[in-house]
């Protein structure tokens, strides 16, 4: 049965249609080139380590350290689009990530690579809450969850360059040459924001709202917090996304090839085929929630619990290595992550007003990426104690999932009755509008 609450016009739904749609693809961009520099470290880690000459723990930094300023800007990114709108904060994006890629193509030492890192971490953090916030100011409500999804589909295409053209480049040109080539692709996106891309259609502006410095920052922030949608949308966020960032991000290509003995070109085609399984499986996602509203919960845990049964088959298959089919499932299964991290904001998004959407969002976002930090510290720091046995320091998935269920667990309830009390009010709110 379709849930009204998925198909309903709301009063004032901006309409959507081909110029939103043109617009939207801006900001996507953005995010697409965004993915690809976060992305690059995915390919070039085994390079890095023998660049810098470090470790498997200070190899890990590198992301981490990313990760942190992404994760610990989200609140703040929140704020600055819902005050500022989202050109502004898209712009100031474009030109720290693109700085920080150029920076990381030239760095000479760790020390300034890490720096590099950070300041694309601050960039890429000010892009996808903006890409959220430009759908909604876009397209009607009940468009929502596949906006959503195929905003992370573009993501995922990123992700897709980054593996295939990024890796080739790398180790075709060089290091400097790859990277820095690589970050005229922000230039280019750049020229495009700037020239057409608007906050939101003619005759659709937000009502004018009191900014009131730090009380209006306070307010923002507990306001959306004390929402059980907003909370539950973190922990889903939390909970579903980190496990292939992580394959992704670092540590894939390592296991695939240290631990797997694959060759680098058998190990890229596996992390191509996560790439490819998560925009399979996010249009499906989208296509699914968006009929059925109740669909959402099922399809998150049913991803954690796949992800968790494939990773301990592949950690505890009895011969050294795992056969190549069950690699397979796995990067299958891991594409599955993405989009279902993607629910999260399903759940945060009809728990908060307009005016709140970012900032909500910033709250939801940061979930997936404090899990991967630390899952990307854990294992570092159990490479290491352990001489590369992959099987004890990837174990730290498990962890973090029995955490995350907990909590989603505990929420869903209150959240369920929030939505029913908020679907029952609109409805009363609609008969008493006169005609």
């Amino acid at each position: 049965m379709r849930s009204s609450s998925a198909t309903t016009t709301l009063p004032g739904d901006p309409p959507g249609g081909r110029r939103a749609m043109a617009v939207w693809g801006i900001g996507v961009s953005v995010y697409f080139v965004a993915v690809i520099f976060r992305t690059s470290l995915g390919v070039a880690g085994l390079d890095a380590a023998d660049r810098f000459h470090v470790n498997a723990s200070a190899l890990s930094t590198f992301s981490i350290l990313q990760l942190l300023v992404y994760a610990g800007m989200q609140i703040p990114v929140g704020l600055l689009v819902d005050r500022l709108g989202t050109k502004k904060v898209l712009t100031i994006g474009v030109v720290l990530f693109t700085a920080g890629q150029l920076g990381f193509a030239f760095s000479p030492s760790y020390g300034m690579a890490l720096a590099s890192r950070a300041l694309l971490g601050c960039g890429d953090a000010m892009t996808f809450i903006s890409v959220l916030r430009l759908g909604t100011r876009w397209f009607p409500a009940r468009r929502g969850p596949l906006v959503a999804q195929l905003a992370g589909l573009a993501g995922m295409a990123g992700n897709l360059v980054s593996t295939l053209v990024l890796a080739r480049l790398l180790h075709g040109v060089g290091w400097t040459a790859a990277f820095a080539g690589s970050a005229l692709a922000g230039v280019a996106v750049l020229v495009l924001l700037l020239l057409f891309l608007k906050d939101h259609p003619e005759g659709y502006e937000p009502e004018p709202f009191p900014h009131q410095g730090a009380a209006y920052v306070r307010r923002q922030i507990a306001a959306s917090w004390r929402e059980p949608g907003t909370r539950l949308g973190l922990w889903v966020h939390f909970t579903t996304q980190f496990p292939a960032m992580v394959f992704l991000l670092l540590w894939g290509l390592p296991f695939l090839v240290q631990a797997q003995g694959l060759s680098r070109a058998t190990a890229g085609e596996l992390l191509t085929l996560v790439v490819l399984s998560n925009m399979v499986v996010g249009l499906v996602y989208g296509q699914i929630i968006a009929r059925h509203h109740a669909a959402r919960l099922p399809l998150a845990l049913g991803t954690v619990a796949a992800t968790a049964v494939v990773w301990a088959a592949t950690l505890a298959y009895p011969a050294d290595r795992a056969p190549m089919w069950l690699l397979i499932v796995l990067c299958t299964v891991l594409g599955s992550c993405g989009p279902a991290s993607m629910i999260g904001f399903d759940f945060a998004r009809p728990a908060n007003p307009a005016e709140r959407q970012g900032t909500a969002s910033g709250i939801t976002n940061m979930g997936g990426f404090v899990a991967s930090m630390t899952t990307l510290f854990a294992i570092g720091v159990l490479l290491d104690a352990t001489g590369d046995d992959y099987t004890v320091a990837f174990s730290a998935v498990f962890v973090l999932q029995t955490l995350g269920v907990s909590q989603i667990l505990r929420l869903r309830g209150r959240v369920a009755r929030r939505e029913r009390e908020r679907l029952v009010a609109s409805r009363v709110e609609t008969v008493h509008v006169p005609a």
